[in-house]
């Protein structure tokens, strides 16, 4: 995969103004998304989203320590006022993606040489390069010793209701070292870890199995075509398609760099130690995947659900725990983060899919957690309280870390200053 996310030649340098400069934070979002997709893969894993974390808190540092107007990330350095901040975005994001994925140098570095070409030369440049680096230093020494990649191993025994692999596959649980990861925003990985989900021989737990087992089958009647497509469209990499829909909005809506990168770093920060959460619940209730729930539904001591040994799901199965979900804690955080910082739930989103090759508009916050609950029941691969629950965890992180981080430091006249809006809707 190429990185195509560059700026023009070195003959279009010109002085930019703070929107123009806002494009460099959105073209190296772009090579980061494009970076760490390829090199991870269509990985099963909430792992994509720690990376995005990090490359965008170190782009923010880099570019709020320029222009000033909000508190920068665990960092109290500050760049020279005169400093470019289109400069020190590229350096900033450039050298923490080499830093974590040196196989992509000759890319990175040549999308670098292309920004930079764009900023006129001088001492402006000079210093946001200086500062940039910086900047990225402070992020890579920040997460020395954070539990990446750590042996986590998982012990549970598979007695009913505990997680085991899952057919066809069978893979273990995956990247079981996120659940011990130490968070970016949050205090620790369990802050916000949730009650347990409801017990086997419980009305609701049968509700969940039921559903999904109606909803959620590989040929299921009662799911229309519309729900089979919004399955499908929440089947691939979440990560990348915030990512997408963000920078179509920071685009469309004029937005500064500095209004840019608080965006990115806002909503990539809480989905990191939302995907930390996640894990962290996952590993702590271990709660079996729907398929196993129906297929071994006669050993749950449930007289409201009935085993099918044959049941398979619309979507291959994750090779991780059911509760809580993924995907809903990561999308209600990143709502959330994003709605503190535009200061409305009232986003009008475009959000691709490289599944279905389609995108969707999405009015409200509200209105894209619901899809993606009901996606993950649709697909099969998750019952509805694991959504549910995920959804309000994920908003919970969001509010707490735009509370203590990200904030404006002065009067910041700007269309993200606005109300906090209230709490998502997560059913």
């Amino acid at each position: 995969m190429g990185l195509t996310a560059t700026v023009g030649p070195a003959a279009a340098a010109r002085p930019a103004s703070d929107v123009d400069q806002a494009t460099v934070v959105r073209d190296w979002n772009a090579i980061a998304t494009e970076t760490i997709s390829a090199s991870l893969g269509p990985r099963p894993s909430s792992q994509v989203t720690i990376w995005h974390g990090f490359v965008s808190l170190a782009v923010y540092n880099a570019v709020v320590g320029i222009t000033g107007g909000y508190a920068p990330y665990k960092w109290p350095e500050r760049g020279p006022s005169t400093a470019s901040p289109e400069a020190a975005a590229a350096t900033a994001a450039h050298d923490l993606l080499l830093t974590y994925f040196p196989a992509f140098k000759p890319r990175l570095d040549s999308a670098y040489a292309n920004s930079l070409a764009a900023i006129p030369a001088g001492r402006a440049k000079d210093q946001g390069v200086t500062f940039g680096k910086h900047a990225a230093e402070r992020i890579v020494e920040l997460r020395k010793a954070d539990g990446r990649f750590a042996d986590v191993p998982f012990t549970k025994p598979p007695v009913p209701g505990v997680w085991r692999p899952t057919p066809p596959t069978f893979q273990p649980f995956i990247d079981t070292w996120l659940a011990k990861l130490r968070p970016l925003l949050l205090t620790s990985p369990s802050q916000f870890r949730p009650g347990s989900p409801p017990a086997l021989t419980s009305a609701r737990y049968a509700q969940d199995v039921n559903e999904v087992k109606s909803m959620g089958a590989k040929t299921a009647p009662s799911r229309t075509p519309e729900q089979t497509q919004t399955a499908l469209f929440f089947s691939g990499n979440l990560a990348a398609q915030l990512q997408s829909a963000f920078r179509d909005y920071a685009a469309r809506h004029r937005l500064g760099i500095a209004q840019t990168a608080r965006l990115f770093a806002a909503v990539n920060a809480s989905a990191t130690d939302a995907a930390v959460t996640g894990w962290n619940t996952k590993l702590y209730y271990a709660s079996w995947r729907p398929i196993s729930a129906i297929r071994l539904a006669d050993t749950d001591g449930n007289p409201a659900t009935a085993a099918d040994s044959a049941w398979e799901p619309l979507l291959l199965t994750p090779p991780h725990p059911d509760y809580v979900a993924g995907h809903t804690t990561v999308a209600a955080a990143a709502m959330r983060a994003a709605a503190s910082v535009l200061g409305t739930s009232r986003l009008d989103l475009r959000v691709p899919s490289e599944i279905t090759g389609t995108t969707r508009f999405y009015e409200s916050t509200d209105d894209f957690n619901r899809d993606v609950i009901n996606a993950r029941v649709w697909g099969g691969v998750h019952t509805r309280t694991a959504d549910i629950t995920g959804c309000r965890v994920g908003d919970r992180i969001g509010t707490w870390a735009l509370t203590r981080f990200f904030r404006p430091t002065q009067a910041v006249v700007s269309p993200t200053q606005q109300s906090t809006p209230p709490p998502s809707r997560c059913d």
